[in-house]
């Protein structure tokens, strides 16, 4: 059959008939395609390989893992004593390995670990819609909840991941140049190594959950602004600002409402009398700031007009 200059071959036009025939496009008892099941899109797998691909992951981790090097760099230039048994963290750094990881810990709790946090939850969502890629990922379809959902457990997994190498790597350096000592507090009371240990852990943890205030509020800029730089920086910036606060001491009482006022609290661990009375208001702050700003990221997601 010529039409046009088109040749149609006819044995072909019934094979395809016959095929579309035989496809079956049911509906299943919730509404959806028979077959389709939204619990087997965007697994995540396929998403935590997908982010740790990407060049602000890789030099992220990086940074994080070369960071206790320069400190060690830093003190063999300048003038430092190994044996030094009081003074602050900053002094007592190369006293042994569990001093350099309160240091590291320490020097990198003011800006680093929440713009870490602030970069894996903020740049999630804003960076589909900046690619214009996020309308595309729902009309999968993706329902808009897991979505949401599995970047922001991504996120986390990879944020604490982050704020784990950190003490991980500055332990491996600390003990390689400075040995595996016990623990000196500027109080001068002196902790075990084993039990230093145990401590760090524990600040580690504590840093971990008390940076929870920080991702939701970049998960909530993040699903507001198609803008990746504006959801993490503007995470970033309230913590700064949140810090420069805190130092206003005539604000009295009112500081313990700030989010970042219980961030060092982890400090109260290594000393041999630890007073947790910080250490649990700090969780419950972060809690109540990190609940409502997850609750609104999900609700403002939810009714959001994706046009990018």
């Amino acid at each position: 059959m010529v039409s046009e200059g088109v040749h149609t071959d006819p044995h072909a036009l019934d094979e395809l008939s016959d095929l579309a025939s035989q496809e079956h496009a049911g509906v299943g008892p919730d509404g959806a395609v028979e077959g389709y099941s939204a619990r087997r899109t965007l697994r995540l797998g396929v998403e935590l390989r997908r982010q740790l691909r990407r060049r602000r992951t890789q030099f992220l981790l990086g940074f994080v893992a070369l960071l206790p090097f320069i400190l060690v760099i830093a003190f063999q230039l300048g003038q430092s004593s190994p044996n030094r048994r009081s003074g602050g963290f900053v002094d007592l750094a190369t006293a042994s390995a569990p001093n350099f990881v309160v240091l590291a810990l320490f020097v990198s709790g003011t800006f680093l670990l929440p713009m870490v946090v602030a970069l894996f939850f903020g740049d999630t969502i804003a960076s589909e819609a900046s690619w214009s890629s996020l309308k595309y990922l729902l009309a999968v379809p993706v329902p808009r909840q897991r979505v949401l959902r599995q970047k922001a457990i991504v996120s986390g997994l990879l944020s604490a991941f982050a704020l784990v190498l950190l003490p991980l790597v500055s332990l491996g350096v600390g003990v390689l140049w400075y040995g595996a000592g016990a623990a000196i507090s500027p109080t001068g009371d002196a902790v075990s190594f084993g039990d230093s240990l145990l401590a760090i852990g524990l600040s580690t943890v504590y840093i971990i959950l008390q940076l929870a205030w920080v991702a939701g509020l970049a998960l909530a800029l993040s699903v507001s602004t198609d803008a990746p730089l504006g959801a993490v920086g503007g995470a970033v910036l309230v913590a700064i600002l949140s810090q420069i606060l805190d130092q206003i001491t005539a604000l009295e009482g009112l500081r313990n409402y700030l989010p970042t006022h219980y961030a060092f609290s982890w400090m109260d661990l290594i000393s041999t009398d630890v007073d947790w009375t910080n250490l649990a208001s700090g969780m419950l702050s972060a809690a109540i700031y990190g609940t409502v700003f997850f609750l609104y990221a999900g609700r403002r997601f939810a009714k959001k007009d994706i046009t990018s």
